[in-house]
């Protein structure tokens, strides 16, 4: 058995085999189920961490409805492979200087008001949540625990019995530690899920362009600067858009709605 896994955890060590067999194996030695179980323990340390403040949803119920519908077009597009597989939820994190977004394994979403105040179109909002819902429906953060800590460890983190596995890979989350290689893939699968909602596809594409051009202070998405320049992830993700000739009859222009959602937040 421990061969076994020894093989595994090699292939997984090389890109060069990232490929359908790979995925057969990672599927064959780490279920779904496990996301989910995981996405449970991550999620419990980050919302009892003094520092991240979670707004009521009892209080702000008109934003949480505003934001849970974003998620659901996205998710409801036919593209999201673990649609009915995790349970997905959205969250919202009161902290106005921070521009981020993440989800933990399983479907747990976390938006900060920074990143919706920040951002003056819901398209960009919605491209932002597409790329990070595609890190936990492409297995990503599962994956690289398997990667860097072998599977003992990814089994205790997923029975709550490895206190630190489950801090190390909430602050991985929060702080947007992805390879390079994933990263990419989430883009173009924000691209994916987009196309045909009533959001623009290449959503994603505005957030990097406003930043660019803005070059605000605050404090930056870690992958902005570990990862390619954000000019060659912008015509990238453009180029994925005209490549899927999305529709465009359907998307949403008028943007009072959003105005009102990003009203609804407290100062």
């Amino acid at each position: 058995m421990k061969k076994y896994l020894l093989i595994v955890l090699l292939l997984f060590a090389s890109s060069a085999t990232h490929n359908a067999l790979c995925q057969d194996l990672f599927a064959t030695l780490v279920p779904l189920s496990q996301d989910v179980a995981l996405g449970k323990q991550v999620s419990k340390q980050i919302e009892s961490d003094k520092n991240i403040k979670i707004l009521s949803e009892e209080k702000y119920k008109y934003a949480y409805a505003y934001l849970q519908n974003m998620t659901e077009n996205i998710l409801n597009s036919g593209q999201v492979q673990n649609r009915n597989n995790f349970n997905w939820t959205v969250k919202i994190i009161h902290d106005d200087k921070t521009l981020n977004a993440f989800c933990t394994p399983g479907g747990f979403i976390y938006v900060y008001t920074g990143l919706i105040k920040y951002l003056d179109r819901e398209d960009y909002l919605a491209g932002v949540l597409g790329h990070e819902i595609a890190h936990a429906d492409k297995r990503h953060s599962v994956k690289q625990m398997l990667e860097n800590q072998g599977i003992q460890i990814l089994t205790q983190a997923v029975m709550g019995k490895n206190k630190n596995a489950i801090v190390n890979l909430a602050q991985g989350l929060v702080a947007l530690k992805f390879s390079r290689s994933d990263e990419t893939e989430a883009d173009k699968k924000s691209v994916d899920y987009l196309c045909g909602t009533i959001y623009q596809a290449d959503g994603a594409a505005g957030f990097f362009t406003k930043l660019q051009e803005e070059n605000k202070g605050g404090t930056v998405p870690q992958f902005l600067s570990t990862h390619p320049n954000p000019a060659n992830r912008v015509a990238a993700i453009t180029a994925d858009a005209a490549n899927r000739q999305c529709k465009s009859q359907n998307i949403r222009r008028d943007m009072t709605l959003y105005a009102k959602f990003q009203a609804m937040l407290p100062k």
